[in-house]
This record gives structure tokens, C-alpha cells and sequence, in this order.
């Protein structure tokens, strides 16, 4: 492990599953802090075995980490996990409501091993009346009005991505980095909370603002009121669809000038983006006769020129060959159970460090269930006999394929 990277030095045990949890864990990960993820022996984490959409799940968000698999409904199992305990900075978990409280593994039980220990609680719900709900990304896109923002009038419809159990990752991580540096202070470990529900809120709190603003609730996106004239998916002649984005008056002029559009130029009913905002029922139009005219490289160049926001209306397998993400933002990723061994290039931590801007990158593939018990356990002083012992009674598990 690099001592160069942030977080290096940290020691962190992972109690997860699906996207939240792993995703918090990755983060730390990435960023150097030795996670271990603790699976349930002796199957190891279901995720492993998600089918559909969801069989990349355990390949994208578990890179970087350790794995020991333990029976903590054995107390041989909860001693082990214990032992670990005392040695931690940070346990993170995201399983349901009063499941680490009935393993023996909760707050109160592990803050007693550790006073030092930060635990970062990952949830549907923080405090309050639905706390002990159970909850999903997509319940709660529905449950705050994302779904509802996201689809046309009438049809709602969840992100095209789990953008809520990423995004309560992303705040969970940071609580973690807050208590770090409170524990700095204090000498003190503390719990953390972060959630679903309060993720998508937060994300719900601009169209709350506007709503108080403007007297009105607002509409789905797909039937807003736009703030720019020109904010819109045209085609090209060769069918290929395009995002254009035109949002200030100078890109207006140049947009014009480029697709030799002088009369549009000219017109005093569209001189600022506000009044171009009024006349989209016909100006869009206008626009989609000239842009349908042309080959998408003669669209992209004319957009390029005219240094206006533009992007071909993508899919996920394009971002395989993305020269962007070909540059430094993409790292070859053993797909395990679902990819028969075969690895893929997935996308790294978006984030770069220092004048050299480095980024994260890939120091362990995501690993079999409990490939590293005796590893760890050994490095905890747990004897070898005792860890055969254990392995014998089933209390742990090695290397499940």
C-alpha cells in the first residue's frame, strides 16, 4: 500500500452489501486506507450473486479491499470480529435496522472494545418517525419527488443510475473524514449516520427553493420551464443524436455565425437569452431544420467553434472507449462471477491529486470471499492453530471461490 496515499494508514472493517455500503468503502479504499471487508461465511456476500443489471455491482465497488469471511451468529465468530475491532479506526456497515445490534457488532457494543472507533451507520433513514423502515434507492427516488422530477408529466421514473446509494456513500465518507479530524481533538471515536431518504432530499432542495420562490410547485423536468433558450437534443442528418447547449448571449453570436444563421442573429426577439427563453416554440424548431441538415461532424465542428457546450447522446458502453476516461479515469477490473474472470475497464475515483494531478489507482482486484482470513487474522496475533480451529468449527471461512 502507498504511504503517499491520503488515507494510508487507516484501518477500516466493512460490514456491507449491494452499492452503499461497498461504495463508502471503496472510497476509502481508493484513497488508501486498508479496507476489510467482513462477508458472512460461509456464502460471503450476496451482491456476488446478483443477476441482471445488478451482476456488476460487486466488481465496481469492491476494488482495493481485503476480504475474511466470518460466522458472527457463532460467539467463536463475534470474538474473532471483536478482536478486530480493538485494533480499527472505522467500521462502516449499511445493513438493516437492528441487524449489527443483534450480531453483537452495534455502536454500543463496539465503542466499549474501542473508544477510539468511528462507525459510520449507512441507512434508509436518519432519526425520526421512519428510522427503522426499511428503504431502497429507488424507494426513496419515488419518496422525495426524484422519480416524479425525472419522468414527463404523469410517468415518473427513477435516475438511470443508483445515484442515492452513491450519493449517501459520498456524505457518509464525509462524516467519517469530519470525526477523523474531531478524533484529532478529542481522542475520541464517534458514531456517524447517513442515509437514503435525507441523500435524495438534499437533492430535492433546489426545487423546494424554487417552488417558495416562484409560489408554485414545480413541474418534471422533461416539462420545465427551461432557463436557457437554446438547451436541447437535436439530430443530426445521419440520424445521431446530440445534447446542444447554448447559455449566454456571446455563444448565442457565435452559434449564429458558425451555422451562417445571421437573420436569427439579427432578430430583436432574440437578443438575450431571456427572450430567447419566450420564442422556443418556434425558434427550436427553426433550429432542428438546420442542424437536421447537417452531418454530425459538421454539427460537432460548428459547436466546437463556436465554444458552446455539446455532447453526442451517449451510452454506458461508449464510455469503454472514451478518450477522456482512456487518458487515466478508467481501471481494468476482474469481473468475477458473472464475467468468468475476464476483466473490463471501470471507471476510477474522480478525483486527482497534486501538481502531478494523480488519481487513485488499482492495487488490489476485488477479492474471492474470505481471501485474506488467515491474512488478517494472523496479522491481528490470532495463532495459527487457533486460526486452523476456527476454520475447522466453520466460525471463519478461507478463500471461497
Amino acid at each position: 500500500m502507498s504511504a503517499s496515499l491520503p488515507l494510508a494508514g487507516l484501518k477500516v472493517l466493512e460490514f456491507s452489501h449491494t452499492i452503499m455500503g461497498p461504495c463508502a468503502g471503496l472510497l476509502l479504499a481508493d484513497l488508501g486506507a486498508d479496507v476489510v471487508k467482513v462477508e458472512p461465511a460461509p456464502d460471503g456476500d450476496r451482491t456476488r450473486r446478483l443477476p441482471g443489471f445488478a451482476a456488476g455491482f460487486f466488481a465496481m465497488f469492491n476494488r482495493n479491499k481485503r476480504s475474511v469471511a466470518i460466522d458472527l451468529k457463532s460467539p467463536e465468530g463475534r470474538a474473532v470480529l471483536h478482536r478486530l475491532v480493538a485494533d480499527a479506526d472505522i467500521v462502516l456497515e449499511n445493513y438493516g435496522p437492528g441487524t449489527m445490534e443483534r450480531l453483537g457488532c452495534g455502536w454500543e457494543e463496539l465503542r466499549a472494545l474501542n473508544p477510539r472507533l468511528i462507525y459510520l451507520a449507512l441507512k434508509g433513514f436518519l432519526a425520526g418517525p421512519y428510522e427503522n423502515r426499511p428503504a431502497l434507492d429507488e424507494v426513496v427516488q419515488f419518496q422525495t419527488g426524484l422519480a416524479y422530477m425525472t419522468g414527463p408529466p404523469g410517468q415518473p421514473l427513477r435516475a438511470g443510475a443508483s445515484i442515492i446509494d452513491i450519493l449517501g456513500a459520498v456524505f457518509g465518507v464525509t462524516g467519517v473524514l469530519a470525526a477523523l479530524r474531531e478524533r484529532e481533538r478529542s481522542g475520541e471515536g464517534q458514531r456517524v449516520g447517513s442515509s437514503l431518504f435525507e441523500s435524495a432530499a438534499f437533492l430535492m432542495g433546489s426545487h423546494m427553493a424554487g417552488a417558495a420562490a416562484v409560489g408554485e410547485p414545480p413541474p418534471p423536468m422533461p416539462a420545465r420551464r427551461g432557463a436557457w433558450g437554446i438547451y436541447d437534443v437535436f439530430q443530426a442528418a445521419c440520424g445521431t443524436q446530440l445534447f446542444i447547449g447554448v447559455t449566454s448571449d456571446a455563444q448565442w453570436q457565435r452559434f449564429c455565425a458558425r451555422f451562417a444563421l445571421a437573420e436569427l442573429a439579427a432578430d430583436p426577439r432574440l437578443a438575450t437569452n431571456a427572450q430567447r427563453t419566450k420564442e422556443r416554440s418556434w425558434l427550436i424548431p427553426r433550429l432542428r431544420e438546420v442542424i437536421g441538415a447537417l452531418s454530425f461532424a459538421e454539427v460537432t465542428a460548428g459547436c466546437a467553434a463556436a465554444d458552446v457546450s455539446w455532447s453526442p447522446v451517449g451510452r454506458p458502453e461508449d464510455l469503454f472507449t472514451d478518450p477522456q476516461l482512456l487518458a487515466g479515469g478508467l481501471l481494468a477490473t476482474a469481473i468475477s462471477a458473472a464475467g468468468g474472470g475476464k476483466e473490463v475497464p471501470l471507471p476510477a475515483l474522480p478525483l486527482e491529486f497534486g501538481q502531478g494531478r494523480e488519481r487513485a489507482q488499482l492495487r488490489r482486484q476485488p477479492p474471492r470471499a474470505g481471501e485474506h482470513t488467515r491474512e488478517v487474522l494472523c496479522a491481528a496475533g490470532i495463532p495459527d492453530e487457533q486460526v486452523e480451529s476456527l476454520l475447522r468449527q466453520g466460525a471463519v471461512l478461507a478463500a471461497v471461490a
